[in-house]
């Protein structure tokens, strides 16, 4: 068994202030035991001037402050780490990707996942419109990476729509999976639960769904509702608002219990 914690946040517009509070929320996690803790999305920034704001701060590929900061803290707190994600340089230099960085307990970057969909949409029913790709460039692929406490998958926010994404990270024998999100309060107020539910079901894989919460610059509101999904689909651990270390106990020998004796993934026949 493995205690596994998921990071709630209200981030803004400061970088350093954003940094401090994912320290403190780091160390309480910490020091419940977790030996996994993965950071909501956009973690170090949420900016009214998004795209300009992700282009000043993106880094290079295993260099950069916002990566140091996470590896700093895996290696001072002995813990792994999914950093959310950081603005990476990529070969159009107005459209870094969004990569969940993954961090073992000793600093090291063990794995990155750039987020693969990107959320352009109007919310139905409101005046929210968002052209994540003006500012970001997708990823090419799934991660799935061994880690001690199981076959680990990344996942980003809008992924959670795609559910051939989760199935290729289960072929690919994931048995728990991270995804740090900043879903907004109108899609996640509709949504949220019972998309996290199906993914964690349908796959019979634990979620570790780390949220931003409360309202940002710019007039940005995000759901929050960080959770802890069993493979049976029980929510295990959930917050709605207000920051937040959660932990879980997950047990891999129940995961491996339940797929045998619920077999679903071997009988797919398409």
């Amino acid at each position: 068994m493995s205690i596994m914690a998921v990071i709630q946040m209200c981030s803004g517009d400061d970088p350093a202030a954003n940094l401090g509070r994912a320290s403190a929320l780091l160390r309480e996690a910490a020091d419940q035991g977790a030996a996994l803790a993965v950071l909501p999305e956009n973690f170090a920034l949420m900016s009214k001037d998004a795209e300009r704001r992700r282009a000043e701060h993106a880094e290079q590929p295993g260099s950069g402050p916002w990566q140091d900061f996470a590896a700093e803290q895996a290696q001072r707190l002995g813990m792994w780490i999914a950093a959310g994600t950081i603005p990476m340089r990529s070969e159009d230099p107005k459209r870094p990707g969004s990569a969940c960085c993954l961090f073992d307990g000793c600093g090291s970057m063990v794995a990155r996942y750039d987020k693969m969909h990107l959320f352009d949409v109007s919310v139905p029913g409101r005046r929210e419109a968002y052209r994540e790709s003006a500012s970001t460039a997708p990823g090419p692929e799934p991660v799935v990476v061994d880690t001690p406490f199981g076959r680990l998958g990344l996942a980003v926010c809008y992924d959670l729509r795609f559910p051939e994404l989760f199935r290729a990270m289960s072929e690919r024998g994931a048995e728990v999976i991270a995804l740090p999100a900043a879903f907004t309060r109108a899609t996640g107020e509709a949504h949220w639960h019972v998309l996290l539910r199906a993914r964690a079901v349908e796959n019979l894989c634990y979620v570790l769904a780390s949220a931003q919460y409360g309202g940002h610059p710019g007039g940005r509101e995000t759901y929050g509702h960080s959770m802890i999904v069993e493979p049976w689909g029980q929510v295990v651990a959930e917050r709605d608002e207000g920051e937040a270390a959660l932990c879980h106990d997950v047990a891999l020998s129940g995961l491996e219990r339940l797929r045998a004796g619920f077999p679903a993934l071997n009988h797919r026949r398409l």
